[in-house]
C-alpha cells in the first residue's frame, strides 16, 4: 500500500498546531484575563489553575515548527525569512511570559505587581503576534524560484494585524470558559459574564474573516462557493453558529463544562475552514505540500521517530490533565 508521506506529514503539522492552540490558548488567554481581575487571590487561583501543566502545552509548538522544518523545508524558510520580525516578537514575549510566570510565584509584595504586568503583556502580545504570523501566512507570500523575494514588512497590513486581535480574543474565550470549568465562586461567577462579551467578540471575528477571505483572495471565494463545493462546505458555518448559540445557552444556564467544550468546538472548526480555504497550499498562494516537501527518504526516516514520540507526547499530556482535574480553591497552589 502506497502513502503519501506529503499528505502524513502535513496531518502531523496540523494535528500539533491545532493541539497547541487549544492546549497553550487557554493558558495564554488567562494571562490576557488578568488585567480585568483585581482580586490578588483571584489571580492566584487562575495562575494556579494552569501552573501543573503550561510548560508541557509548549511542547506542540516545538513539535509543530521542527516537523515543518524537517518535512517542508522550503516552507519552513519562507515563512521564516517573511515573517522574521513578528516571529522573533512572538519568541521574546512567550519567554518572557514564562519567566514572569515562574519569578511570580517566588516574588516579594512589592515585585508581584510588576511580574503580573509581565505575564499579562507577555501573554497578550504571544497571542497578538500568533494570530498575526496565520494572518500572514493566508494572505500568502510572494515567492520566485523557491526563494521569497518579498519584503520584511509585507505583514504589516490589515489583515494579519485583525486575524492578531481575533486571536486575542478567541484565546480570551478560551481562558474564561477553562476557570468556569475549573473555579468557584466569585471569579467563577465573573468569568461567567466576561464569557458572554468574549463570545460576541468572537462571533464578530469569524464574522469578518469569513466575509474578508473571499472578497480579498479569489482563490478562497472559488473555493467556498463554486458548486458543489458550496453545499459540501456549508455545514461548517452553519454548525459553527449553532455552536456558538448552544455556548451562549450553556453560560445563561451557568453550565460548568459545556462551554469550555462549546469553545473547543468553534476553535476546531475555525481551523478546518482555514485549512480547507488554502488546501493543498502550505505556502500560498501556489507553492503545494508536494512541492515543498522534502525528498521522500528524509521523510520517511522522520516518520519513525515521530511514531515513537508522538504517542509519549499523548500519554503525557493526558496523564498530566487526568492527576490535575477538580476544582482549584484559594491557598492551593502547585510549585
Amino acid at each position: 500500500m502506497h502513502f503519501d508521506l506529503s499528505v502524513i506529514w502535513f496531518a502531523i503539522i496540523v494535528f500539533a498546531t491545532l493541539m497547541y492552540i487549544v492546549m497553550d490558548g487557554f493558558d495564554l488567554g488567562i494571562g490576557i484575563l488578568m488585567p480585568f481581575v483585581n482580586n490578588e487571590k483571584h489571580k492566584d487561583v487562575m495562575v494556579n489553575s494552569v501552573a501543573p501543566v503550561w510548560d508541557g502545552n509548549e511542547t506542540w509548538i516545538v513539535l509543530g515548527g521542527a516537523a515543518l522544518f524537517g518535512a517542508f523545508p522550503l516552507a519552513y524558510s519562507v515563512i521564516i525569512e517573511a515573517l522574521t520580525i513578528p516571529l522573533t516578537l512572538m519568541l521574546i514575549a512567550l519567554i518572557f511570559r514564562g519567566v514572569a510566570f515562574e519569578f511570580r510565584f517566588k516574588a516579594v509584595e512589592n515585585h508581584l505587581q510588576f511580574w503580573d504586568r509581565s505575564f499579562m503583556v507577555g501573554s497578550t502580545a504571544t497571542t497578538f503576534f500568533q494570530g498575526l504570523v496565520v494572518g500572514a501566512v493566508i494572505q500568502g507570500f510572494d515567492v520566485e524560484n523557491r526563494v521569497f523575494v518579498g519584503g520584511q514588512l509585507d505583514w504589516i497590513t490589515p489583515f494579519p494585524i485583525f486575524c492578531g486581535f481575533a486571536l486575542v480574543a478567541t484565546y480570551a474565550l478560551l481562558g474564561s470558559t477553562w476557570l468556569i470549568m475549573k473555579t468557584e465562586g466569585e471569579l467563577q461567577q465573573s468569568m461567567f459574564t466576561f464569557t458572554n462579551k468574549a463570545l460576541l467578540a468572537v462571533i464578530v471575528a469569524l464574522i469578518v474573516v469569513s466575509l474578508w477571505t473571499p472578497l480579498e483572495f479569489p482563490a478562497i471565494a472559488t473555493r467556498w462557493f463554486s458548486t458543489p463545493n458550496l453545499f459540501y462546505l456549508l455545514p461548517i458555518p452553519v454548525i459553527t453558529g449553532l455552536v456558538c448559540l448552544k455556548m451562549a445557552d450553556s453560560v445563561k444556564k451557568h453550565k460548568e463544562r459545556s462551554p469550555f467544550v462549546m469553545a473547543l468546538i468553534i476553535i476546531i472548526l475555525g481551523f478546518a475552514g482555514l485549512g480547507i480555504s488554502i488546501w493543498p497550499n502550505i505556502i500560498p498562494p501556489n507553492i503545494s505540500i508536494w512541492e515543498a516537501a522534502a525528498p521522500a527518504s528524509s521523510q520517511s526516516f522522520m516518520l519513525y521517530g515521530a511514531a515513537l514520540i508522538l504517542p509519549v507526547i499523548l500519554a503525557y499530556t493526558c496523564w498530566s490533565y487526568y492527576v490535575f482535574t477538580g476544582k482549584v480553591k484559594e491557598g492551593e497552589a502547585y510549585h
